[in-house]
């Protein structure tokens, strides 16, 4: 099973503990240029550029990326519904060409709050917004891929000759990450997907998803690879880490009681009612109990929510690479990690926790579910 381990990139130092949206540029290209190049040089294989209606845009984010490293390939966040499915394969594929190819990808994420759909002009509701992602999905694939003019006719979209001169660069095309853990979410993600993105949610709950998954996509005939996001807290020891966990929860209390940070007044994360199953699963787990599978925690999660992929696993790099592989075991095979402290946290990552998951990942061969 080949693995895959990803972070995530921003234009500003900022996380639930530090920075704010509302000080300073939106964009500092130095720090995006730094942040970068920590990932390559961690030995990180994809980051994420992530999506909300009030940040920076995501496609030149990823050009950005693509031309400050040599190797590391960049998963783009995109809404359905705001940029016609044509124009975003055009997109897509010319930067693969500029950037050397086979460093670019697609993450379709459909949008839990009404609010910030909003923003940028969207009222329709939540199982609608999915049917227009899977048509969406369906125009990208043919644009990447057709070789001569198509026609096209849907509920939402409609073509005549429609046609890209412009292909991705490789054999591998654009590979379409997506998520979304409603009805709605899995019936267009087993159909359309490449990679299904799952949150940091135990193990038994995380091997029913897969398993519900795999069985919706074998009714079409398709197989899904599957990714885990979690926020890694590690430090030399274990009660380094747990103590390391506590600190990083104090600081977002405080931070969220003061309208500060992430998640204080402004933020884009916070715009209106939040219709994501993902998130009430999430704050669900976290109210049954703070720690599962031994070093699981959701003591962020119970005050942000599913908010930048809040779950954590706590301990030491050893601990969390073993905790990590048994996931793979039942079938994840790509990590999203990202941390509290962005750059700091994948240069400390870089020296052991990669290395110890690598490892420990190529050692083992994953079981049926």
């Amino acid at each position: 099973m080949t693995t895959e381990i990803l972070g995530m990139v921003g234009t500003k130092d900022a996380s639930e503990i530090r920075g704010s949206y509302t000080d300073g540029p939106a964009v500092d290209a130095d720090y995006l240029t730094r942040f970068a190049r920590a990932h390559e040089d961690a030995g990180f294989d994809r980051v994420l550029i992530g999506y909300s209606a009030s940040s920076p845009d995501g496609f030149a984010v990823a050009s950005h990326v693509l031309n400050a490293t040599t190797r590391l390939k960049v998963l783009i966040a995109h809404r359905p519904g705001f940029v016609q499915p044509t124009v975003v394969a055009r997109k897509l594929a010319t930067i693969d060409q500029l950037t050397g190819g086979g460093r670019v990808a697609i993450h379709h994420i459909t949008g839990g709050s009404d609010g910030d759909q909003r923003r940028d002009g969207d009222w329709e509701d939540h199982d609608t917004r999915y049917l227009r992602t899977a048509e969406f999905i369906q125009v990208l694939r043919k644009s990447l891929t057709s070789l001569t003019p198509f026609d096209h006719s849907g509920r939402f979209y409609r073509y005549e000759k429609a046609f890209s001169v412009v292909k991705p660069a490789t054999e591998a095309g654009i590979p379409i990450y997506f998520g979304g853990q409603s009805e709605a979410a899995v019936q267009v993600g087993a159909e359309h997907a490449d990679v299904y993105m799952l949150f940091g949610e135990p193990l038994e709950q995380t091997a029913e998803r897969i398993d519900i998954l795999r069985r919706q996509a074998a009714r079409f005939d398709r197989t899904l690879s599957f990714s885990l996001s979690t926020r890694p807290i590690v430090a030399d020891t274990e009660d380094a880490a747990w103590a390391k966990a506590e600190a990083i929860r104090a600081a977002t209390a405080q931070r969220l009681a003061a309208a500060q940070g992430l998640y204080g007044k402004n933020s884009p994360f916070i715009s209106g009612e939040n219709s994501s199953v993902g998130d009430r699963r999430l704050r669900e787990t976290a109210a049954r109990k703070e720690v599962h599978d031994e070093r699981l925690w959701f003591g962020i999660t119970a005050l942000t929510g599913q908010g930048g992929n809040s779950s954590a696993h706590v301990g030491t790099p050893a601990q969390v690479a073993d905790a990590l592989r048994k996931y793979h075991d039942i079938g994840v095979d790509r990590f999203l990690i990202r941390g509290f402290e962005p750059l700091e946290d994948v240069q400390l990552w870089g020296q052991a926790l990669i290395p110890e998951l690598r490892a420990r990942l190529a050692e083992r061969v994953p079981a049926d579910v």
